[in-house]
């Protein structure tokens, strides 16, 4: 391959031009990026880098000596992929032709219908969201977030912190209980009501009240629950639309094989973006999580370079952190996949727990509260067992 092109800047992308030079690639190498920020870490922005305890120099994922050899394409949208010419054509008119495609660009934060033009109204996604939320924050007041996910309860956290009245809006029943699971969800969650931030669970939002600026969040069930600042934490879609037309095989995402490989040779897809195929469950999964960007490029570079002929491993079971309240969450596997819960170490009540899912007695997913000893341990045996 004389020119490979990583379409997408951040972690994902810029882990896959790290592994094209480690793995030996010496030639052209282009990276393209949307945002005009370098390679930026994403996980502060809801916690530190919010709270102001962080600076934007800190959030850099380059070091100071590193010399990729890449030529950087930042500020530039990728519009489509020509899979004739084997070229990424740019919203600006430019086109990018290579040999070998890396796809990650991403996914993007749902907003809330009927928002558009409000101000006090933010979802948090970028580096220029967060810098937009911080300075409302700053002036504290009062902040409703609908959506009780993980981003959506790091700005909880953080605002409580901050000084600022909070009420958390959930449609579910409990919140977290697609990742964790409705018995520990329950436990994380609680989190929120044991320091004063309201909690309001299986209500629907009906809409927004305010002419220029946001000044109330409309229920379902008829109430109106007064904010000045709204934070949007509805999840987040892959960013593909540019690939349609283009042959690549689209479902949740671009779909893939264990080794990130597309519908077309000589294209992977890595990040938010790629639903990559998990042998231990026989289906697809798209993982959303910064250990996944970071550590799947590795096996997609090699496919790609290998122009397939490698044999697929097993990918590590998808592992995240957060953050809330001054409690460390981690969580590494499956919850959907178990058929049990046990608690191994700690107690619910006291946010201190490690918990162990399990599925016919075969551990597929542990949690942990600050637990990180315990919890590094139960993971390295997870995946042992899941290998």
């Amino acid at each position: 391959m004389r020119t490979v092109a990583v379409v997408g800047a951040s972690l994902a992308g810029l882990s896959a031009a790290r592994s094209l030079r480690k793995q030996g690639y010496d030639g052209r190498l282009v990276v393209i990026g949307d945002e005009l920020h370098r390679p930026y870490d994403r996980p502060p922005l809801s916690k530190e880098f919010l709270a102001g305890t962080l600076g934007e120099a800190d959030l850099s994922l380059e070091t100071d000596d590193e010399d990729l050899r890449a030529e950087w394409l930042l500020g530039a949208r990728a519009a489509g992929l020509d899979r004739t010419e084997r070229a990424v054509q740019l919203a600006d008119g430019r086109e990018v032709r290579a040999d070998g495609i890396v796809i990650a660009t991403g996914a993007v934060a749902r907003t809330l219908p009927g928002s558009e033009g409000l101000a006090g109204v933010h979802t948090l996604r970028t580096l220029d969201d967060a810098r937009a939320l911080r300075d409302e924050l700053a002036g504290g007041g009062r902040l409703v977030v609908i959506g009780g996910g993980f981003i959506g309860a790091e700005v909880a956290s953080t605002a409580y912190a901050l000084g600022l009245d909070v009420t958390v809006v959930e449609a579910a029943p409990t919140p977290l209980a697609g990742p964790l699971g409705a018995r520990m969800g329950d436990v994380v969650s609680a989190l929120h009501v044991d320091h004063g931030v309201r909690l309001l669970c299986g209500v629907g939002v009906k809409g927004l009240s305010g002419e220029r600026r946001v000044d109330a969040v409309l229920l379902e069930d008829g109430r109106s629950i007064p904010g000045d600042i709204v934070v949007v934490g509805v999840g987040a879609r892959p960013c593909v639309e540019w690939l349609e037309g283009s042959g690549v095989e689209l479902d949740n995402g671009v779909k893939c094989g264990a080794d990130g490989r597309t519908s077309l040779a000589g294209v992977v897809a890595v990040g938010d973006c790629a639903n990559w195929y998990d042998p231990r469950a026989g289906a697809h999964r798209r993982v959303e999580h910064w250990t996944g960007a970071r550590e799947r490029p590795d096996a997609a570079i090699a496919t790609l370079l290998a122009g397939g002929a490698v044999e697929p491993g097993v990918p590590r079971p998808p592992y995240f952190w957060s953050d809330q309240y001054g409690v460390k969450i981690q969580f590494a596997g499956h919850a959907a996949a178990a058929d049990s819960v046990t608690i191994e170490a700690g107690a619910a009540d006291d946010r201190d727990v490690l918990a162990v899912y399990r599925r016919a007695g075969v551990p597929v997913a542990v949690l942990g509260m600050n637990q990180p000893r315990l919890f590094t341990r139960w993971r390295k045996q997870l995946a042992a067992t899941s290998s």
